[in-house]
């Protein structure tokens, strides 16, 4: 009995109580939190770096080779063209003038005399018939430094399109039925002519162009590339040949035949073209 209470005693003198520290656990868990933390914020930096780099990348990878490839001078010139065709059409403006005591008077009478050249010119069927005019205004006499209303003149204007063969024929009859006044003929072309004529203008003046940027580039050993850019530029409106001066139809030869002769009209175009090279 006495050998079993001795082995016990060394048995049990050799096992050491195992003690748990909640401030350990504690230390341990809040090391492995952070550890996780950390590994995760450095994972994610490492992914925004790439996703930036992804979108950064290629705009320094691949320039615009076309761009490159077509940079080149340019040389700029400016093209005339000119057209000349026929006046086949006369613009008239005839003026019906009246002078009396009374504003009333001179405008009825001008009234009248003015309806009778429109009936004559729709009945000849001229074109694009207008009134340009109508006037009326006081007449003064001036004498020992005074003014003196004397009387009105009252004064109405006409315009229209004929062709100029007929021109001569209609001036004279219109002065026949009461026009007083020619205020002035001008020759023009027909709208169809000029438009044609307009055409053929830009023609000529894009071929001149490109006469002249051949003639400046193989001069100077330069091969001519591809046309950049095309400009049209802003054509001034037809000139019709100088018009005839207005004059009181009371004065022209009444037996013989106004002669009305047209001439030609110019037409111009301009264009500019950039050429590379």
């Amino acid at each position: 009995m006495q050998h079993f209470s001795i082995h016990q005693k060394k048995f049990a003198s050799k096992r050491k109580p195992v003690e748990f520290s909640l401030s350990g656990l504690a230390t341990l868990r809040d090391r492995n939190l952070k550890s996780q933390i950390q590994n995760s914020i450095t994972v994610t930096a490492i992914a925004l770096s790439l996703s930036t780099l992804s979108y950064i990348y290629p705009v320094w990878a691949q320039p615009a080779p076309d761009k490159m490839d077509r940079t080149y001078k340019t040389l700029t010139v400016t093209g005339r063209g000119v057209e000349s065709i026929p006046t086949t059409l006369a613009q008239v403006r005839l003026g019906v003038e009246v002078q009396g005591k009374t504003a009333q008077q001179v405008q009825q009478e001008a009234a009248r005399r003015s309806s009778a050249v429109v009936d004559l010119l729709k009945s000849r069927n001229v074109e694009k018939l207008e009134t340009t005019g109508i006037y009326l205004n006081p007449l003064y006499n001036y004498a020992n430094n005074e003014q003196r209303l004397t009387g009105y003149s009252a004064t109405n204007t006409v315009s229209f399109r004929v062709p100029t063969s007929q021109a001569g024929n209609i001036i004279d009859a219109a002065v026949k039925t009461g026009a007083t006044r020619i205020e002035g003929v001008s020759f023009i072309a027909t709208d169809e002519a000029i438009a044609k004529a307009r055409q053929q203008a830009l023609q000529a003046a894009t071929k001149d162009a490109q006469q002249q940027a051949s003639a400046v580039l193989s001069s100077l050993n330069f091969s001519q590339k591809e046309i950049v850019s095309i400009q049209i530029n802003s054509a001034n409106p037809p000139q019709p040949p100088m018009p005839l001066m207005a004059r009181e139809a009371a004065f022209a030869d009444k037996a013989a035949t106004t002669p009305v002769i047209g001439g030609e009209q110019q037409i111009e175009a301009s264009v500019t073209l950039q050429i590379g090279y």
